[in-house]
């Protein structure tokens, strides 16, 4: 990044610079305004409403080492 920095400040310093400096400034700037897109992308996530108890859904297939939990609570 500082190689960028003082590319810009070399180019600008040389007599015939032309549209290099402002293509190095456009780019950080299309790079930073992705950053801004990005966190503002992100900003929600701390807005977002509370979590609930999962519904027992009892037609759920469940794991082999609850079968004996599930089947003393059907009566087999």
């Amino acid at each position: 990044m500082l190689n960028l920095v003082t590319a810009a400040e070399a180019a600008a310093e040389a007599e015939g610079a032309g549209l290099l400096p402002y293509m190095i400034g456009g780019g950080f700037f299309v790079f930073f305004m992705v950053l801004l897109f990005v966190t503002l992308s992100f900003s929600n996530v701390g807005l977002r409403h509370e979590a609930h108890a999962q519904v027992n859904n009892p037609h759920k297939p469940v794991p082999h080492h609850h079968q004996d939990a599930v089947d003393q609570r059907h009566g087999h």
